[in-house]
């Protein structure tokens, strides 16, 4: 039997090389801040205040501070024991209820105004165009119409850059009476704090119910609930997770309605984001996992369906998308340096999912059955970044990505050390910079 003095040395040289991934993603944050400072001062068009994060600098408290510091006190302190304890359907619940929470107050922290219903309502966003809807059938019909912008009457910047599936959610929302910016950010914020239930209920069923479980706390406290709170992309983060979800329930139980449900929102998924298409990944993972080829079929007639649903309604996802690659074109994405963003998108995405994910990727392979999605999600975001379809702003855009990211985290040695360092990034985030979504 190996020695107790053998076994400190293991764990010291196990923290020693999660310490050196962590400074080395520092350094890579940090020099991406200096080179794209260095780049504003020679005009350079980077559009970032503050690079790497679409931001500025602007300590401030607000409302949500002291909810915030609670909640976070409260998830590292006993985040790790109620894990380990509670039945699985509470467990649940509570996660939900703590990321909810977690992610409402850090955008309360720029105040109720500026932080929820501002969100949502400026001029590029999708409820500024909610009352040019009128008819669906119609709005559908005529969407790829009005997407370039180089017409009279063209959709405003989110709205023309997405699959009107987004748009029509919004839409939908504001039918029902909760159409107003401090309502519709409040149900974003609600539907995008569910996500990591989605990715526990995805492990569990896959097996991995102790991986599930020990990762819960940091998909709660995920930094990148900076930009989940308050911005569509945090919905999205939500909407593939539980198709993800749903797929990998039918699939390990022989489920066919549930493979099937799963299969809708992969589907609806497509007409969120066309950046989305990459996260098709994931229930891909999923079903090269449990070979439940059934399961793929259900899925793959629910995203079918879809699919024709919006193409006989007079919305062809090819055509918007090429037609958005033509504003992407001519946008400020042109002027965005390729050599720049290739690697700096990378120190961006590295503050969204904080240092216990970049410590806890040493340890993907040992999360198996769940390594694959690990595994997915890495490769979505290396075609996304490397594509150069994806220049700046990737802390919010990949976030569909970083959620399964803190799958590894599971596996890291003192997990209450890590959890602080989580939710003191978030914190240092919201309460130095002021972010634009």
């Amino acid at each position: 039997m190996p020695s107790t003095g053998y076994r400190t040395d293991v764990r010291a040289g196990r923290d020693v090389a999660d310490l050196k991934a962590v400074s080395a993603g520092a350094v890579l944050i940090a020099a991406a801040a200096v080179v794209g400072r260095m780049l504003l001062a020679g005009g350079a068009n980077l559009l970032l205040p503050f690079p790497p994060l679409l931001a500025q600098w602007l300590p401030h408290i607000g409302p949500g501070t002291p909810v915030a510091l609670v909640t976070a006190l409260c998830v590292v302190a006993w985040g790790p024991s109620l894990t380990a304890t509670l039945p699985w359907r509470r467990l649940l619940a509570v996660s939900w209820a703590a990321a909810s929470v977690w992610t409402l107050s850090l955008a309360l922290v720029d105040g109720w105004q500026r932080g929820v219903v501002e969100r949502l309502t400026s001029t590029e966003e999708y409820l500024h165009d909610v009352p040019r809807a009128g008819s669906v059938r119609e709005m559908l019909a005529t969407f790829a119409d009005h997407i370039l912008t180089d017409q009279p009457v063209h959709w405003t910047t989110h709205v023309g850059a997405h699959p009107p599936g987004v748009f029509l959610f919004y839409v939908a929302l504001d039918r029902v009476g909760l159409g107003g910016g401090g309502a519709a950010g409040v149900v974003t914020v609600l539907i995008g704090a569910s996500a990591c239930v989605a990715v526990a209920v995805t492990l569990r069923a896959l097996g991995a119910e102790d991986v599930a479980r020990r990762a819960l706390p940091f998909g709660v406290l995920l930094p990148g609930a900076v930009w989940v709170g308050v911005s569509a992309d945090g919905m999205f983060v939500a909407v593939l997770a539980w198709g993800v979800a749903l797929l990998a329930v039918g699939a390990a139980g022989e489920r066919d309605l549930v493979a099937l449900a799963g299969g809708v929102l992969l589907g609806a998924t497509l007409y969120l984001s066309y950046g989305l298409a990459l996260g098709m990944l994931l229930p891909a993972a999923v079903v090269a996992t449990t070979r439940r080829w059934r399961a793929a079929v259900f899925a793959g007639v629910g995203a079918a369906a879809v699919v024709a649903a919006f193409t006989v309604s007079g919305f062809w996802w090819l055509t918007g998308f090429e037609r958005v690659r033509v504003i992407y074109a001519a946008s400020i994405a042109a002027s965005r340096p390729y050599s720049y963003f290739v690697w700096a998108n990378l120190a961006a995405f590295a503050v969204a999912v904080g240092p216990a994910a970049v410590a806890g990727l040493r340890r993907t392979t040992r999360t198996f059955p769940a390594a694959p999605l690990v595994l997915a999600a890495l490769a979505a975001v290396a075609v996304a970044d490397l594509t150069g379809l994806s220049k700046a702003e990737v802390e919010r855009i990949w976030l569909p990505f970083a959620v399964w990211l803190m799958v590894p985290c599971a596996l890291l040695p003192r997990p209450r050390q890590w959890l602080t360092a989580q939710a003191a990034l978030a914190l240092a985030v919201n309460h130095l910079l002021l972010t634009v979504w």
